[in-house]
């Protein structure tokens, strides 16, 4: 266990190398943090933060380093992120308002995300499985064709046209409509699949070729639902630091390392932090902090941040708290 003024050094060092991409030596650290010690206390604290590993000197000059292991001290030692201020939440709270749909939330979301950050932002779909029906529209397109609208709680929307046998009166698409409303709505995805096999037993007979057509329809898209979207923004930002670009372009492009990382950050209020080597191979010279979103206590998916490891942890941290929040607001309004 390390005490108190040697995690002080610590987080100085961490915090001027996030600065300055630049070793950070002991008389740096007096000067500018004023710990009350003398540079040679200072650089007894370091000999033995990297006798443990915490840092490390890349060349023979005095400065020393954060490793893996000391960002991951760092982080699990902040008392507190880094507070928004008030113009960024309110910014945060304007661009996020002004979303018409789902895929214009996860847009903004994803966009504002990586302005704050200055990394690559990640946002997860919300997932089918974890969804419940909202409402289920049949639109009349000619006689003998309809629309099937299927609207979750989180905004996703499908949509299926479905051929069926006989022309159907608008009082015919009223019974059908609410049928399908009592047997689905309120009812999470699996358990709306269920609730659909004996629906047509109790339809008017007239009206049960119809319903076994729309059935089948509705079936078909909630078991083809495609879980793995995500939308990505800020890639351009791996510019500032060359030495995580290409494996980490790499990485991007391989999707379902993303929602692995992504499907670990399953709680709303709890951020989570990868860094290094904690990371699956392409992303060891990054760091992942992702978090769970949804309306109120729920998860419906997770959105984060991609970046070098020298990054400002607690202003991430802070950032991807903020929007995970703003996100899951919106959808439970």
């Amino acid at each position: 266990m390390l005490d108190d003024r040697k995690l002080e050094v610590l987080r100085a060092i961490v915090e001027d190398f996030v600065r300055t991409n630049e070793p950070v030596g002991s008389k740096h650290i007096v000067e500018r943090h004023h710990l009350g010690v003398s540079p040679a206390t200072v650089r007894n604290d370091m000999a033995a933060l990297e006798d443990e590993g915490f840092i490390a000197q890349p060349h023979t000059s005095a400065g020393r380093i954060p490793t893996d292991k000391g960002y991951r001290l760092f982080v699990d030692r902040l008392s507190q992120v880094k507070p928004l201020s008030t113009a960024e939440r309110r910014a945060i709270e304007s661009f996020l308002g002004g979303a018409v749909d789902l895929d214009d939330v996860v847009t903004r979301s994803v966009k504002l995300l990586a302005q704050l950050t200055r990394q690559v932002a990640v946002v997860q779909y919300p997932t089918l499985s974890r969804s419940t029906v909202r409402h289920v529209e049949l639109v009349q397109l000619t006689t003998n064709r309809l629309l099937v609208v299927l609207i979750t709680d989180t905004g996703r929307v499908e949509q299926r046209v479905v051929e069926v046998p006989m022309a159907l009166e608008d009082r015919h698409l009223d019974d059908l409509r609410v049928a399908l409303n009592k047997a689905l709505a309120g009812r999470n995805l699996d358990d709306a699949a269920r609730a659909l096999t004996n629906l047509p037993d109790g339809t008017r007979p007239e009206l049960r070729p119809v319903m076994t057509s729309l059935m089948t329809v509705v079936l078909e898209t909630l078991v083809e639902r495609a879980e793995h979207r995500v939308a990505l923004a800020g890639t351009a930002n791996l510019a500032l630091d060359f030495s995580v670009m290409r494996p980490v372009l790499e990485a991007l492009e391989e999707q379902v390392v993303l929602l692995k990382l992504l499907g670990e950050a399953n709680d709303p209020t709890t951020v989570r932090v990868r860094i290094g080597d904690e990371n699956p191979e392409g992303l060891r010279s990054t760091s992942v902090v992702s978090i769970g979103y949804g309306p109120g206590s729920d998860t419906v998916a997770s959105l984060g941040v991609v970046g070098p490891t020298r990054m400002d942890y607690p202003g991430t941290m802070s950032a991807v708290r903020a929007v995970a929040r703003y996100v899951g607001d919106l959808l439970g309004s």
